[in-house]
């Protein structure tokens, strides 16, 4: 095992070891007050919002420099260790964090009713399919088999600002 092997390693056991505190430390939250579960949801969901995000923003521009790099350099497979720690140790659980503690508001909070929420709710589902499309991304970086080139990275780059921009809109506003 190199060495990049084995930091990559101990990187994704200390995402998972906090990944498994923080559901822990909810689980006890919810123990201890149920009733004052939905303000520390509300917190934990936007905090997840926020590394999901940056993740999301972060990601197609990793893909944008990457398709610069010759293929087999030691520039690519930099690259290729930063997406797949980027995708597994924050995209993702901070994707699923999202999910589960906004299900939890839309519906302790809301009934899951309100147009607004119906299209944000919409909105993020179109936000998980570019996170998908990314998944794959990184899946085909891996293996030297991106086609796409810089400029559609760029273009894909800013699909995630839009969607964000609209779902904050429509829950600051509810505008119907």
């Amino acid at each position: 095992m190199s060495d990049g092997q084995s930091s990559g390693a101990v990187a994704m056991r200390r995402a998972a070891v906090a990944i498994g505190i923080f559901a822990l430390a909810t689980a006890f939250l919810f123990w201890l007050d149920p009733a004052g579960l939905y303000l520390w949801a509300k917190a934990i969901h936007v905090i997840a919002v926020i590394a999901w995000m940056a993740g999301m923003l972060y990601l197609p521009r990793l893909f944008v420099y990457h398709c610069d790099s010759e293929l087999g350099s030691a520039q690519s497979e930099t690259f290729k260790v930063m997406e797949r720690r980027l995708l597994r140790a924050i995209v993702n659980p901070a994707m699923i964090f999202t999910w589960v503690f906004g299900l939890y508001l839309a519906w302790k909070g809301f009934g899951f009713w309100g147009g607004w929420l119906h299209a944000k709710i919409l909105l993020v589902v179109l936000l998980s399919a570019v996170h998908g499309y990314l998944a794959g991304a990184v899946r085909r970086f891996a293996e030297d088999r991106n086609e796409k080139p810089a400029r559609h990275w760029r273009m894909v780059n800013e699909v995630p600002t839009i969607l964000m921009i609209a779902i904050v809109i429509l829950v600051i506003v509810k505008p119907f």
